[in-house]
């Protein structure tokens, strides 16, 4: 690990300009993530901003009857609201789906929303790497590609996001709310957030230099029947091969959004509306344009058999079975 400096910022805005003055720093919280970058020298912020003192830790009502979730409250803590397990189940059951206890405990909201790709290509630095170093190369499109994305991918990368929270999220209609250097604040939806790599991948978001995530909205609840699905290669601490967030109402329309397949959380309208025709057809519109390496085509099957277990499950009333479904999917 290089040296760095270190400051504990007051307020947002002073975190935001702090962050400015000094090219390449960064905001830390849990660290979950970071920490483990800057170890691997993949990151190496001259200059560290501990943000946990700024009082974003509380989950709170909004006008409009939707959730305030402040960027420092941790996935443990979030999972667990009692609001947002009744009202937002969804979301509950993809935080309790990733990592361990001990890193939900540590990792916070922002945090999981900015987490780094797992590609074992960005990992490893004596490999080119388009994300890590812009005009390397990727070498995981014609090497070992099987956690890889098989959607919105380019020529230049085709490393997944893997956040399971933010496929939830994206499946809420969830918004960013931030602060600037200068003060000033802006809502970013969820829809919005997150960039394709097209020739830029080391540009995840759309956040600009210096610029602080403050909160993350929920809008009111959705109703219905909410499941979040994960298959993975073992039972725990694993990252997606491919997930499904969805909810279904009575009547089988809903919203669905993948993880596990694209370099940001997978959702599309046209999609949202064929809900009612069934599993094959809302896959079909969710993988048009799919370019699948030879090593991880099977996921487009995946997502097919994932899809079709969750509405199974959900129709006849057996959410659960949903779950055990998608499991056997691998085998």
């Amino acid at each position: 690990m290089k040296v760095f400096s270190y400051q504990r910022a007051t307020t947002p805005a002073e975190a935001a300009a702090a962050s400015l003055r000094t090219p390449g720093a960064k905001f830390i919280a849990g660290g979950t993530n970071l920490l483990d970058l800057m170890k691997l020298e993949i990151e190496a912020p001259p200059h560290l901003i501990d943000v946990n003192g700024l009082g974003l830790d509380q989950i709170s009502a909004t006008q409009d009857g939707g959730l305030r979730i402040g960027a420092l409250v941790r996935n443990t803590a979030l999972a667990a609201d009692e609001k947002v397990r009744r009202h937002y189940g969804v979301l509950s059951r993809a935080l309790l789906a990733g990592a361990s206890a001990q890193l939900r405990n540590k990792a916070t909201t922002a945090g999981n929303l900015l987490q780094r790709t797992r590609c074992p290509y960005f990992y490893d630095t004596n490999q080119a790497c388009n994300k890590r170093n812009p005009g390397s190369g990727c070498p995981a499109i014609a090497g070992f590609s099987r956690q890889l994305a098989i959607i919105g991918g380019s020529d230049a990368c085709i490393a997944t996001h893997p956040s399971d929270m933010s496929v939830a999220m994206r499946l809420l209609d969830a918004a960013v709310e931030t602060v600037r250097p200068d003060g000033a604040t802006r809502t970013i939806a969820i829809a919005d957030f997150y960039r394709l790599p097209g020739n830029t991948p080391h540009i995840e978001t759309a956040l600009q230099p210096g610029e602080l995530i403050t909160a993350v909205t929920l809008p009111k609840p959705l109703g219905g029947t909410q499941v979040y699905t994960k298959v993975r290669d073992r039972a725990s601490y694993a990252f997606a091969l491919v997930s499904v967030a969805a909810v279904v109402m009575p009547d089988g329309s809903g919203r669905v959004a993948l993880g596990g397949v694209a370099p940001q959380p997978w959702r599309m309208a046209q999609a949202d509306q064929a809900m009612g025709q069934g599993a094959a057809a809302v896959s079909k519109i969710l993988l048009a344009g799919a370019r699948p390496t030879e090593e991880n085509a099977f996921k487009a099957t995946l997502v097919q058999r994932t899809l079709a277990g969750v509405l199974n499950g959900v129709l006849s009333g057996a959410p659960t079975q949903a779950r055990a479904t998608a499991q056997k999917a691998t085998s």
